[in-house]
């Protein structure tokens, strides 16, 4: 595919490298030469300086042949200005990153009335990724598939867990309950186990289940915390107002600490439901009258990721039950190695959001990646397939089908029902299919065969 990305930040920068390893044929447009010459050399793609939403630019990019043109500077108003005018010069589809709040009432309208295909806002993204682990605080990570029919959680296996020392394979028959071990994280690597890989201190393990299951799992292996009530939220900004949102529509006690102070009244009106307390959330006599230790959840949403780190090993230090921690420029690699295991980038859902709607036009054979996560600290993927009447292994059973190595068929929803599929199973026509693999650019079902 021939694919433009206007913006260079870490958003764009990773879309690049991303897109120009799956073979696409990338064009970066940006305003700074250097950015520019660095990623051409990094990357092997093709850049031009200048303002993304100018006729020229746009059309020495080739935007008239262009399958996408994807918009991610740090405006809004030229992000949608740039899908604008590529719609109108014969681009075929185009993405823009659209954060202000103000926005998000009339995305619909956008879409419409702009004819832009997507809109994407990762500061919403990342509150409802941050709500959903909320719910089920037990979970490092927590992803749904199959319209939240399964769960695909991140679970980290410390001192003292049952399953230290033992093969995958005895889970179902040991703890009688539907789950399976799709993918594991050990040190730095990324393995995708089959029934004898044996569990040990120190893993993370990303399991596939319902929610009933899954809290059932939780249980017998002694790690089921009931859901959050009370939640502190240290950040008033695009991500904290969202969340917040949330959490008191769904009943949370929600108190939210801001610096500044005309934000803190502005919030004050836009979330009535929620105690918002001007201070400054990194001075732990404000953190401790407010109650920190009380707290059921802690979520540190403030601008530097030096400052969330901080915060979030005191607030792990006064035993709050679940600690959430965005990262922007930190890698969370390093913040996990530092015991912040629950760590949000609104970079990174964004850049997932849309690489899995530049797999799905990039498919043609009906069986398009619906659902993309990478998991694993970026290290694999889940993705949820459907399975359409003409898919060409209808009927072949997994035994006779040779699946590509470092793949697992995490599970089968056929008519509400989830099914953990074993040697002699097959697809049928409708099946939604969850696959887990450490291989880059699976872009269809049809992929998961050698």
């Amino acid at each position: 595919m021939n694919i433009i990305i206007v913006g260079s930040g870490k958003v764009g920068r990773a879309l690049t490298k991303q897109l120009a390893r799956e073979n696409h044929d990338v064009v970066v447009i940006d305003r700074d030469p250097q950015v520019v010459e660095d990623l051409i050399n990094d990357f092997d793609v093709n850049g031009i300086c200048g303002n993304g939403a100018c006729y020229d630019i746009q059309k020495q990019a080739g935007v008239d042949k262009a399958d996408l043109l994807v918009s991610v500077t740090q405006t809004d108003e030229l992000n949608i200005l740039c899908c604008m005018v590529a719609k109108k010069m014969g681009c075929r589809h185009s993405i823009a990153r659209v954060r202000t709040p103000e926005y998000s009432k009339q995305l619909d309208f956008m879409r419409t009335g702009f004819g832009i295909s997507m809109l994407v806002n990762p500061e919403f993204l990342a509150a409802n990724e941050i709500a959903r682990i909320l719910r089920f605080p037990s979970a490092i990570k927590l992803e749904p598939f199959a319209n939240g029919r399964v769960e695909l959680a991140e679970i980290g296996i410390s001192e003292g867990n049952d399953l230290i020392g033992k093969p995958v394979h005895i889970i179902h028959e040991k703890y009688r309950v539907s789950v399976l071990v799709c993918a594991v994280k050990r040190g730095d690597e990324a393995i995708i186990p089959n029934g004898d890989f044996i569990i040990k201190q120190g893993d993370r393990i990303s399991v596939t289940a319902s929610r009933p299951e899954l809290v059932n799992f939780m249980k017998k292996l002694g790690l089921y915390r009931t859901r959050t009530k009370r939640v502190m939220i240290a950040g008033g900004g695009n991500v904290g107002y969202y969340l917040a949102r949330q959490l008191t529509e769904s009943g949370h006690t929600v108190k939210v600490l801001e610096k500044k102070e005309i934000r803190a009244l502005e919030l004050g009106d836009i979330l009535p439901g929620s105690e918002i307390i001007v201070g400054d959330a990194t001075e732990r006599e404000l953190l401790n009258e407010q109650g920190l230790s009380h707290q059921d959840a802690f979520v540190a949403l403030m601008g530097r990721d030096e400052e969330n780190a901080i915060i979030s090993m005191y607030a792990r230090s006064q035993n709050v039950g679940k600690v959430v921690t965005k990262a922007s420029r930190i890698s969370t690699n390093v913040l996990s190695s530092i015991g912040l295991d629950t760590v949000i980038s609104p970079q990174e859902l964004a850049t997932d959001r849309i690489l899995s709607y530049v797999r799905a036009l990039h498919n043609s054979e009906g069986t398009a990646v619906r659902t993309l996560y990478r998991i694993v600290d970026g290290k694999a993927e889940a993705l949820e397939f459907s399975v359409p009447t003409d898919f060409e292994y209808i009927g072949m059973t997994f035994r006779e089908l040779k699946l590509r190595r470092n793949l697992i068929i995490a599970c089968i929803i056929r008519r509400n029902k989830i099914i953990f599929p074993r040697g002699g199973d097959c697809l049928e026509a409708g099946d939604t299919i969850v696959v887990v693999t450490s291989n880059e650019s699976l872009r269809s079902l049809a992929d998961i065969v050698e």
